[in-house]
């Protein structure tokens, strides 16, 4: 076992994609935060052996029985956090070699824990690979050497290593934390690698909320044929996921003015466009009741991310208690969101007074 004294533990948050998923695949814009209701943590502890902890529940591979292994595999899957570390301190390794870093010798144990629901489009598998990485900058000492707008980009190497298909803005709003606006323009992302990321005041947000189910459908399955639709030049994919990303710029400027009946028009609007475009079969009926209950009772309503869960926001004459009504009869769970401020600069300044 790792020295528990000089244990590294960080901790990233699940995230709530606000306005403009998922026009961050398609050089668009975005607005996210990150939510304290939910997180994962990783501790690194420096070891004689490189050591990557399977986790007791996630990694599970001890069965009362045949019966027991394979309602396991149905409900939550094959895959636990294991897989992710290993890729991040692999995709880690190689860009420091490849960018004339150097690691030092020592080895680590790596182990991880996580409440973030599965499969509930919350980021669940990033925050894991984020709070790692976050471990492997401060145990070698080279935060100040790897710059925070490439980061997320790491993130998404590792997962895309397993196969994950996905775009930045969740590792983006794990990196930064906060709130934070997003430009993934051609050209920058041409040009410099990596987006435009604008932190903004989390104090601009109204009370939102969280609606998500006890066993939600699979949010990887969402993206696929818009995606080969955009590729090959379909002209109402791409006027459509311009208007997505325009409904981001639009809502940076209506919460920097706390105009939130403009807030939750776009909110609203933004599902209306990716219902659109991938259509109801892809959605899947769970993923639309969670937004349709919410507009019942006439609060907007969207995606957190690309289904399993719903960001919502009651404006004036809807009550919380109406919306818990709702919920309840369809069997969803709501929560209030709790929002985080970022750490980043905190996080920096420290690096930066114990980097030798």
């Amino acid at each position: 076992m790792g020295r528990e004294a000089d244990a590294i533990e960080h901790k990233a948050y699940a995230r709530v994609g606000l306005l403009g998923n998922p026009s961050d695949v398609y050089y668009g814009n975005t607005i996210s935060f990150s939510i304290a209701n939910f997180w994962a943590s990783v501790k690194l502890r420096p070891s004689d052996e490189l050591v990557i902890l399977p986790h007791p529940t996630h990694d599970l591979v001890h069965f009362r029985s045949i019966d027991h292994l394979v309602n396991r595999l149905d409900s939550e899957g094959f895959y636990g956090g294991v897989r992710l570390l290993m890729a991040i301190c692999k995709v880690f390794y190689k860009y420091c070699k490849n960018n004339n870093i150097d690691l030092h010798g020592g080895n680590f144990t790596l182990s991880y824990d996580t409440n973030i629901p599965r499969q509930a489009g919350l980021s669940g598998s990033s925050a894991i690979v984020c709070a790692a990485l976050n471990c492997l900058l401060d145990f070698y000492k080279v935060r100040h050497l790897i710059k925070v707008e490439m980061r997320p980009s790491l993130i998404l190497a590792a997962e895309n290593e397993l196969g994950i298909v996905a775009g930045l803005q969740d590792r983006v709003a794990q990196v930064y934390e906060g709130l934070v606006y997003m430009d993934f323009s051609k050209e920058n992302m041409d040009n410099l690698g990596h987006g435009i990321y604008i932190p903004m005041d989390i104090s601009l947000l109204p009370p939102l909320y969280l609606i998500y189910a006890e066993n939600p459908s699979d949010s990887g399955k969402v993206h696929s044929k818009v995606r080969q639709r955009w590729l090959e030049g379909d002209e109402f994919i791409i006027s459509s996921m311009r208007k997505v990303a325009n409904i981001a710029r639009e809502g940076k400027t209506a919460l920097e003015n706390k105009d939130y009946s403009k807030l939750a028009a776009l909110m609203n609007q933004n599902f209306d466009l990716r219902r659109s475009m991938f259509g109801d079969d892809a959605l899947g009926d769970m993923n639309i009741k969670m937004v349709e209950v919410a507009r019942k009772v006439g609060a907007a309503s969207k995606f957190t991310g690309s289904g399993g869960a719903v960001v919502a926001f009651c404006p004036d004459g809807v009550s919380q208690a109406q919306l818990e009504e709702e919920c309840g009869k369809a069997g969803f769970i709501l929560q209030p969101v709790q929002l985080v401020p970022s750490r980043l600069n905190e996080l920096e300044d420290y690096a930066a007074r114990n980097k030798n």
